[in-house]
């Protein structure tokens, strides 16, 4: 929780940030798998990302132009080691409420994300670091308790 809300109040993950070069970001994590496109089209295709477990950087004009942990609620997030010191898993089990809970604690502040509010949807934007928080019910295979509730499913921050 204490990864998850450091990101939501800062908009970095420890060394990782937006604009920071991929070369950079590969120095400090080691080589990302790239998104399929990359490997079609060549390292300079806009827009796709490089995976690390569950964190993806979204690369353009080979910068970091966003950051992504991705989580699948009843499951483990692999995470590499700079990003989740001591532990490469993390719960990936969060319901909003917890989220939200530990925000306040932290004293992050956060309003609705209506844009991505909807359906079976709810989303919050914390500021000032405009990290946008993405929660969802579980779906059909995710083995989730609280079925009923909202689970964390992305937290992400972009610049461009």
């Amino acid at each position: 929780m204490d990864v998850l809300v450091d990101f939501s109040r800062t908009g970095r993950i420890g060394p990782l940030t937006c604009g920071m070069s991929l070369a950079e970001a590969e120095d400090l994590l080691g080589p990302g798998r790239p998104h399929p496109a990359h490997l079609m089209k060549g390292p300079d295709v806009d827009g796709y990302f490089y995976t690390w477990g569950g964190l993806r950087l979204v690369v353009t004009r080979r910068a970091v132009s966003g950051i992504w942990i991705s989580l699948r609620p009843g499951s483990a997030a692999g995470l590499p080691p700079l990003v989740l010191p001591g532990s490469e898993t993390l719960d990936a089990t969060v319901l909003r409420e917890e989220l939200i809970a530990a925000l306040d604690r932290a004293g992050c502040r956060h309003a609705v994300n209506g844009d991505l509010t909807f359906d079976g949807q709810s989303s919050i934007l914390t500021l000032p670091a405009e990290v946008c928080a993405v929660f969802a019910l579980p779906g059909r295979d995710e083995p989730a308790p609280h079925r009923d509730r909202h689970h964390l499913i992305a937290l992400h921050r972009h610049t461009a």
